[in-house]
């Protein structure tokens, strides 16, 4: 499974490691089972790669008033990721609504002659 090397020294750590490592090995077979239905010769690693095109971006838009507008948003998946989701029903999160914030203002350091 590739759990070693370990170099984690507090046991609450490497029993962590261990539960991650696992559960990694649990959605991955899970994920071949699904493949075999859909797309027999596709391992898990070429979907996670494909699927790796999938990116969240922040878009930060300074406004006149000195605020800020932040869009949180994900990239438009290719046509074979879009059929990928599709064929594995799965779908992307919603764009998340824009958040406007106030821009903090430059810390300003006082000198003294």
């Amino acid at each position: 499974m590739g759990l070693r090397p370990i170099y984690h020294q507090k046991p609450e750590r490497i029993e962590a490691h261990l539960f991650v490592a696992f559960l990694a090995y649990c959605l991955t077979t899970t994920l071949r089972q699904q493949l075999r239905g859909i797309a027999g010769g596709l391992m898990p690693r070429t979907l996670y790669e494909k699927f790796a095109t999938v990116q969240m971006i922040d878009v930060r838009i300074p406004t006149t008033d000195g605020r800020e507008l932040l869009l949180v948003r994900h990239t438009l998946p290719s046509r074979d990721v879009a059929l990928l989701l599709d064929q594995l029903k799965l779908s992307l999160p919603p764009q998340p609504p824009p958040q406007i914030t106030q821009i903090p203002s430059p810390h300003v350091v006082a000198t003294f002659s």
